[in-house]
């Protein structure tokens, strides 16, 4: 896994290392995609049962807010308050970790085991906007369940799909 430290929408770093050690959820999102705006209630619901189970999970926004506004720090902090997100959504600024890690949309999902190994690259769930399959998460929820029992996720690894990474 590629290291991080980046500040919070507030301004506080935070750093891959504090989740060292244990599974960790990395999701590369926005305020502005339609995408992203389709899963981000499931996102929170989704963080409310995993993070007690002992899941790190952590937002990453690598959008350009100068081409982009709605997806400042100041509109991130708003996302927060309305989502209730309870995990730590990062601003990286320079784009370089959303480089490291080969991030190319948002939503974008990397799950990582206990050693820091990329485990899962995929979607949340086959819904999209509009396609009227239910947002319930399956596809992450069962690579999370089998990377939180020490194992591989079984399951086809299906590209996630959205709005590309808005570059400087």
């Amino acid at each position: 896994m590629p290291e991080f430290r980046l500040p919070d929408a507030t301004g506080e770093i935070v750093s891959s290392e504090k989740f060292s050690g244990k599974p960790l959820l990395v999701m590369f999102i926005c305020n502005h995609c339609p995408y992203v705006k389709h899963v981000a209630a499931a996102l929170s619901e989704f963080a409310e049962q995993y993070l007690p189970a002992g899941l790190g999970i952590v937002a990453i926004n690598s959008n350009d807010y100068a081409t982009h506004p709605d997806d400042s720090p100041e509109k991130m902090r708003e996302e927060i308050a309305a989502r209730g997100y309870r995990f730590p959504y990062l601003v990286d600024e320079s784009q370089e970790v959303a480089r490291a890690f080969g991030a190319a949309c948002t939503p974008d999902f990397f799950l990582f085991d206990r050693e820091g190994r990329l485990a899962y690259r995929g979607q949340f769930d086959s819904s999209r906007p509009g396609n009227e399959e239910p947002v319930d998460g399956s596809d992450l929820r069962a690579a999370s369940d089998a990377v939180l029992r020490g194992e591989q996720p079984q399951l086809e690894q299906v590209p996630s799909v959205g709005c590309n990474i808005k570059w400087k």
